[in-house]
């Protein structure tokens, strides 16, 4: 029996997922891949597009050739500021630039305070000033370093965009692709900033993230979605699903903490403290904080493994000992292993793991202090007049019992549930492209387990 599915392109930094996804949002097919960096032209490492290219085309053409499926729709989500630089005949001009290259300073000399100063450039556009992870940042820079290449530029499309118009050869941008802190959207005015026309900077008019074109490149009419961002996309399937008022808090390397229900502007101070706004699906300002949950979480463990003289795997046995925590938080320490400097969290290396009697008792202090954090980045994005019912947790520490358990205590007047999804933010493509258009059916289950 054939097979009918929704192809995903799931492009992270490191890991690349190609997925299968049937009518009923089961996972059918998962392969994942990743690829050696290569050099810029300036030496700097960044991603081998032309590699992303020829990989997602075989991936599509082994399954159109497989007769166990029937690719009804394809759609992409990536990682933010990733641009893609096409001439008037629609070829690559440039690689993939990386978003840590360090952006000279000299190319942001009196840029901000032709548009109100720094402050008010940020509030603007809803973003803390990031370098080149202001993907609009990586465009002045390519017009005042490299004019040469910057003058042959037809088209400036976002990777998403870009991996579609490989399929459809529709020039497109997307709302959350152009809302994820890449200083090129006003929020004010919900258009791109005077700063892009000021420039003579033309980009593509974005369309409804749903919106999707049939293939032309493919030896099949295939429906292909527009991409969309990730970290939008992961919201996907909560906001299609529930009836309450929630956050979502994405764990992994990075924590983020996103509220869909904020609809208060972006303050100068929120924005000091690393808070910033994506643009949703629905066109609505999306408040996000965050925090370097699993990179201080591992850092410390590591510490705790070497002091202790124990295997990574002794920390996984560690249960949840409610007479360990009671002794912890009457102590009169707070955060022990971490500090915050100008609104930013840091680990301490200063903290003494000696003081601790033994690994469980050093473990159970690193989640309550880890806790704390995750919850003080989670007021960051509630409103003044918080409706909020349901906290959802996904990714990571999702399967860590202590750290959920911990989570919901702190929470009493919240529900907490634990998110089953695997790979929501693939899913979230799936469901705009297929959703949309009748081909999978309403998301009806949600996998969420509640935290008691």
């Amino acid at each position: 029996m054939i097979s009918e599915v929704i192809a995903v392109f799931d492009i992270g930094k490191t890991n690349k997922k190609f997925l299968l996804f049937d009518r009923d949002h089961n996972i059918v097919l998962n392969e994942e891949v990743r690829f050696t960096e290569v050099y810029d032209e300036d030496g700097f490492l960044s991603e081998d597009i032309s590699r992303i290219e020829s990989w997602q085309r075989d991936c599509i053409l082994n399954v159109i050739k497989d007769d166990r499926y029937h690719i009804s729709a394809i759609n992409f989500t990536t990682y933010g500021a990733s641009l893609i630089y096409l001439d008037h005949n629609g070829k690559r001009l440039t690689p993939l630039y990386n978003y840590l290259k360090p952006l000279p300073e000299n190319i942001l000399n009196g840029f901000y305070e032709k548009y109100g100063g720094i402050d008010e450039f940020m509030r603007n556009t809803a973003s803390p000033s990031l370098g080149m992870l202001n993907s609009g940042m990586q465009i002045l820079w390519l017009k005042k370093a490299k004019p040469d290449i910057f003058n042959h530029i037809k088209y400036v499309l976002h990777l998403p965009q870009y991996l579609s118009y490989l399929l459809t050869r529709q020039v497109v941008s997307e709302y959350t692709s152009i809302g994820c802190h890449t200083a090129l959207w006003d929020f004010d005015n919900h258009s791109y900033h005077k700063w892009t026309s000021d420039e003579g900077i033309i980009l593509p008019s974005p369309i409804a993230s749903d919106s999707s074109f049939p293939s032309r490149t493919l030896p099949l009419k295939i429906k292909v979605g527009i991409g969309i961002h990730d970290s939008s996309s992961s919201l996907v399937p909560f906001l299609l699903y529930s009836k309450k008022k929630f956050i979502l808090i994405s764990t992994g390397t990075w924590c983020v903490c996103m509220n869909p229900f904020n609809s208060e502007p972006l303050t100068i101070d929120e924005l000091r403290q690393d808070i910033l706004c994506y643009l949703g699906i629905r066109q609505q300002p999306v408040k996000s904080s965050r925090v370097f949950l699993g990179r201080f979480h591992d850092i410390i463990v590591e510490k705790i493994c070497r002091y202790f003289n124990v295997e990574y795997d002794d920390i996984k046995k560690i249960r949840l000992d409610y007479s360990i925590i009671k002794s912890l938080c009457n102590s009169s320490k707070n955060n022990v292993f971490f500090i915050k400097r100008n609104s930013i969290w840091f680990v301490n290396e200063e903290a003494n793991i000696e003081e601790f009697k033994s690994i469980t008792e050093a473990y159970h202090r690193l989640i309550i202090d880890l806790v704390e954090i995750v919850i003080a980045t989670m007021h960051l994005v509630l409103p003044k007049d918080d409706q909020t019912e349901d906290i959802y947790i996904t990714g990571g520490f999702a399967n860590n019992k202590i750290f959920v358990k911990l989570l919901s205590d702190y929470l009493p007047e919240k529900e907490v549930y634990i998110s089953e999804v695997e790979n929501a933010t693939a899913l979230g493509a799936a469901l705009l492209v297929g959703s949309s258009s009748g081909i999978s059916r309403s998301l009806t289950n949600l996998r969420l387990n509640r935290i008691k």
